[in-house]
């Protein structure tokens, strides 16, 4: 097994966003090949974790929130009973407005966080969301090697957290971003300090595949404004007088549900349109599918249109920052069409549903898309970045401050 310890600092380990999926993979991957690595879950809000996990990767809560969680016996029992009475509720000081997590965070986290961040003295601590990272640059100065993970485009960030980013990601011996297009972007922003660009990989390759014969789309994500659900719906109500038969499965649980759902009956949609709920049998539900749709505002690297893609179906999507154009190319494995157009979206889609033959010969090419995005093709990345940051000393210069 290797010495050095790879930590995985995560909001909330124990969800069930595509961050958290991603992390899984990486580390499973990496216990695989005889690293030894931890799971850090910053707030608990449910008994098990919902992505499979490797049993040698144990998972670390920093503050419990489960209802029954007691806070503890004797003078350790009650400080931390007194910490969570004083400071709970309060809002963040570290933490910029404008990060997309920054409801989840209270100044009780923020300071249990910035313990646990100085009280690590080796190792590898990967981050994974901005407020992650600006608490990492800030407090985890101790001799560990620190790497920055950033899941999303950089141009969606808020103004505020664009700045927070050029002040303090030059503190990390690495910063590893999902396309090429952001790896660009964080070099002219961060010069002196390293940036990678290393993909997020599928959990599988060995995928059944569809025989694109049903009329059945697929679309899958979080029910928030980003996947942009509200402009896929009335798309579809534009294809149900020429495809009747066809049926669109949206999974997924969030708090737009309510809005979906009203969206769906204004348009009277309630035979074609259906929001079928969170899944954890999703790839059966794929390869059931004709085809993937994406009808997000933005993305970082669209993790599950890449997981349809490895089901040889192929993908209709938005143009949005950024992702579906650093995977997709147009005509070939998919089509892509402008950002947030309902009605281009529909055209799309239509040329896709009537046209069988045009759909497997654009599924055999998204199979071979979706082959760079395998476990073998990308986790060896993430061994020679941490091989290379733990043998050249960079937990030199992270100790002392530096930019490497």
């Amino acid at each position: 097994m290797r010495t050095t310890k790879v930590r995985y600092l995560l909001l909330h380990a124990y969800g069930r966003g595509g961050t958290i999926r991603t992390v899984f993979n990486q580390a499973n991957s990496l216990v695989a090949a005889g690293w030894d690595v931890e799971i850090v879950s910053a707030v608990r809000r449910r008994d098990a974790v919902q992505f499979p996990l490797d049993e040698r990767v144990p998972v670390t809560t920093l503050v419990d929130l489960r209802e029954e969680q007691a806070p503890g016996r004797g003078v350790a029992g009650w400080w931390r009973a007194r910490l969570r009475d004083k400071h709970a509720g309060r809002p963040p000081r570290e933490i910029p407005k404008g990060e997309f997590g920054h409801r989840y965070f209270d100044r009780r986290l923020e300071l249990a966080l910035g313990a646990y961040l100085r009280s690590l003295t080796d190792g590898v601590l990967v981050t994974t969301r901005p407020a992650l990272n600006f608490l990492s640059a800030a407090h985890a100065t101790n001799g560990v090697v620190r790497v920055a993970q950033e899941h999303m485009n950089h141009g969606t960030h808020r103004p505020d957290v664009q700045q927070r980013i050029v002040d303090t990601y030059g503190h990390f011996a690495a910063v590893a971003v999902l396309t090429e297009r952001d790896r660009a972007e964080y070099a002219r922003l961060l010069p002196g300090t390293r940036v990678v660009r290393i993909p997020n990989a599928v959990h599988s390759l060995d995928q059944t595949l569809s025989h694109h014969g049903t009329k059945i789309a697929v679309a899958a994500g979080r029910l928030f404004p980003q996947k942009g659900f509200d402009l896929l719906i009335p798309a579809w109500a534009k294809l149900v007088g020429d495809h009747p038969d066809w049926q669109l499965r949206i999974y997924g649980s969030g708090e737009k549900k309510a809005q979906l759902r009203a969206l769906i009956e204004e348009h009277h949609l309630y035979n074609h349109v259906f929001l079928m709920g969170h899944t954890d049998r999703l790839d059966d539900e794929l390869a059931k599918a004709s085809l993937y749709v994406l009808s997000s505002r933005f993305e970082g690297l669209p993790m599950v249109m890449i997981e349809a893609m490895s089901h040889a179906l192929p993908v209709v999507s938005f143009d949005c920052p950024t992702g579906p154009a650093d995977v997709l190319t147009h005509g070939v494995d998919g089509l892509l069409v402008p950002e947030q157009d309902p009605d281009a979206l529909a055209d799309a889609l239509g040329r896709l549903m009537g046209d069988r033959g045009l759909r497997a010969e654009m599924g055999t090419a998204a199979l071979l898309t979706a082959a760079a995005y395998g476990p073998d093709a990308v986790h060896p990345r993430w061994e020679a970045l941490f091989t290379e940051l733990t043998d050249t000393g960079a937990h030199k210069n992270a100790a002392e401050g530096k930019h490497v």
